[in-house]
């Protein structure tokens, strides 16, 4: 199991996961990969994509956005990738997509960083589709080649693909995810109204050189990776700080993201789990207090350490197979709920 370090949760916890409004389509997209169906009109553009780790590094060199739809049997995504050179190598389903350029999808409905879905495809069209039980830091494993029945994709290239002696527009995507089949990982199908989703999306970007006529990766040069919400660390597998995609009946422009009220209470109960992991890591225990870990002012007042009050209060319990914390929160009409995270970084909550 790899061991969380130290410096994970501070490269993480200053950055605010990004919120969209995912409006319902009026009809169903045709699926070509341009998006120039009009009923892509409804749904707003992602901000700009940026560099995995947030602000520390420049910005992209190219830009990459997407959309989002929804209907009674599918949640539709667009992306549009610039790509003066747009290529790939990889033809057969559920090969290593990111090896190539590639455009990514990760879905985990329920927001318990578990049971999650990831789908990636190359410009050739290519996909890969797989399911992870729990994030690789916790074990994993992944499933290989999920294969959600139903599934549509499309691509399209704006240019010349694999011929390195012109430069293209780039490419785009367009795929249809079935609520039915996605209901496993935690989908209501369909979603309601202020149904919120964690999903994140990521663009693998190899720098290349021409080779004989033909694209080949530069050796020894690791992979761009440009997302929508930043991670704070080069580790897509982080579900805790994908976007917040917020489904609306509303008409397109009259909805507005609502924060999940119980995002900060989710926040203080992830820094448990990783101060939970470098003391296993050093004590080759689960600590059984908050103050074990010098996080007493949690239990005590509900604070970080000299900030103002942070509102819900953690509890933790521990013993020798593993621990979990739970903070309560009361929401508008008084309303508890009751988060809760363990050692493998699940989060739930309970409802009162």
């Amino acid at each position: 199991m790899k061991i969380v370090r130290a410096s994970d949760w501070d490269l993480m916890r200053d950055i605010v996961p990004r919120g969209y409004v995912c409006y319902r389509a009026d009809r169903k997209p045709k699926l070509d990969g341009t998006l120039s169906d009009r009923v892509w009109e409804r749904a707003p553009w992602t901000e700009e994509f940026v560099d995995i780790e947030g602000d520390r590094k420049p910005r992209p060199l190219y830009s990459t956005r997407a959309k989002m739809l929804w209907d009674d049997e599918y949640f539709y995504v667009g992306a549009r990738l610039v790509e003066p050179h747009v290529w790939g190598t990889l033809t057969e389903k559920n090969s290593i997509i990111f090896q190539d350029n590639d455009f990514e999808v990760f879905i985990d409905p329920d927001g318990d960083n578990h049971n999650y879905y990831e789908f990636e495809i190359n410009p050739l069209g290519t996909i890969w589709e797989l399911t992870l039980e729990r994030p690789y830091k916790d074990g994993g494993p992944a499933i290989h080649g999920t294969n959600l029945a139903g599934l549509k994709s499309a691509v399209h290239v704006a240019g010349t693909l694999n011929d390195p002696r012109d430069e293209d527009e780039g490419w785009s995507v367009e795929i249809a995810f079935p609520l039915e089949r996605l209901a496993d990982f935690g989908a209501p199908a369909p979603p309601a109204h202020g149904d919120q989703w964690r999903v994140n999306f990521s663009r693998v970007e190899w720098r290349h050189e021409v080779v004989d006529g033909a694209y080949r990766k530069v050796e020894g040069r690791p992979e761009d990776n440009w997302i929508w919400s930043p991670q704070g660390l080069i580790d897509m597998h982080r579900p805790e700080r994908w976007g917040f995609v917020q489904f609306s009946t509303a008409e397109p422009g009259a909805d507005f993201y609502r924060p999940d009220p119980a995002f900060r209470a989710r926040e203080l109960l992830m820094e448990v789990y990783h101060a939970q992991k470098v003391f296993h890591a050093r004590e080759a225990r689960w600590a059984g207090t908050l103050a074990e870990l010098g996080l007493g002012a949690l239990a005590e007042t509900g604070r970080d350490a000299g900030d103002a009050p942070a509102g819900p209060v953690v509890e933790i319990e521990g013993d020798g197979e593993g621990f979990t914390a739970a903070a309560e929160i009361t929401l508008a009409g008084g309303r508890v709920k009751r988060v809760l995270v363990n050692h493998e970084s699940k989060l739930w909550t309970d409802e009162g």
